[in-house]
């Protein structure tokens, strides 16, 4: 497997942020990635991570430069790794034609339609990613990790986290799209990457998932502002809500006064969501 060629790198709160590029034979493409290391207090320290996945039209750095998380992931020693968003430079036909879907929109699963077959990045986040850490980066412990995001980031992240609840110590999400199924954005994306299938939908519908899931041991973390245009439409939370209820599955799921759907609200909470996977990290460590 190629090596990550270093593209960038930032000091910030002691640590480095770190751009990466690198080919994907399982997108069939180059794909960037950007790494937080904190500050290390021994040449041999391995840092735990912590997994960011971006939502609709974002790459690998829109968290990077706009959360601050950086902040306490470096007073809590936890690296932060951010992905790209969906495969680039394929130019299949309508990749780009629209801002929900294709480049940029990747949804974090592995599509079935033969045009799309490329974006797997289910597969990437799940697989390849963490052996390319693992092969490459001494100072990241790939065994210990948790998973956040945004948004279809957020989507991602508990779908996930659901299906691997061995590979993942704890999960959070900002405004996630947590029923696919049942919304404009996921029925979009759903029909063209996976078929008309309703089952093939619910395996990536964080709503169907929880409800096969009894072994959540970490509260599942939900910030959401209740000011967030794509609140009612599009996220439908308290889907989410009553279907964890039903299997008596832990969830904390935080409706915030006036909050958006920017980074602006991202910023806000993000410290409490670092917290939250630290000490699941640190609990199993």
């Amino acid at each position: 497997m190629e090596k990550p060629t270093e593209m960038s790198s930032s000091k910030m709160f002691g640590g480095y942020n770190r751009r990466y590029n690198h080919f994907s034979p399982t997108l069939g493409c180059s794909m960037t990635f950007t790494i937080f290391f904190p500050p290390s207090p021994t040449p041999h320290t391995k840092f735990p991570i912590l997994y960011w996945l971006s939502g609709l039209t974002c790459t690998d750095e829109n968290f990077i430069t706009k959360s601050g998380a950086q902040r306490m992931a470096s007073a809590k020693g936890v690296a932060l790794v951010a992905p790209d968003t969906s495969p680039r430079g394929l130019n299949i036909e309508g990749e780009a034609d629209s801002w929900d879907f294709g480049v940029g929109a990747g949804f974090y699963l592995n599509a079935t339609n033969e045009k799309w077959k490329n974006w797997r990045m289910y597969d990437y986040i799940v697989k390849e990613l963490p052996k390319v850490l693992s092969e490459n980066f001494d100072q990241l412990d790939t065994s210990c990790a948790s998973i956040s995001g945004h948004s279809m980031g957020g989507h991602g992240a508990l779908t996930i986290y659901l299906k691997n609840l061995d590979k993942y110590k704890s999960v959070s999400a900002f405004a996630p799209i947590v029923n696919p199924v049942k919304c404009p954005w996921g029925q979009k994306a759903f029909s063209n990457y996976l078929g008309n299938s309703q089952l093939d939908w619910e395996e990536y519908d964080a709503t169907c998932l929880v409800s096969k899931c009894n072994k959540i041991s970490n509260s599942i973390l939900i910030d959401q502002g209740e000011d967030d245009k794509f609140l009612h439409g599009q996220l439908l939370p308290h889907n989410f809500e009553e279907a964890c209820k039903s299997v008596n599955a832990p969830l904390t799921l935080r409706m915030q006064p006036g909050y958006d759907h920017s980074y602006y609200f991202i910023a806000t909470f993000i410290d409490d969501h670092i917290c939250h996977h630290a000490q699941a990290l640190r609990t199993s460590s």
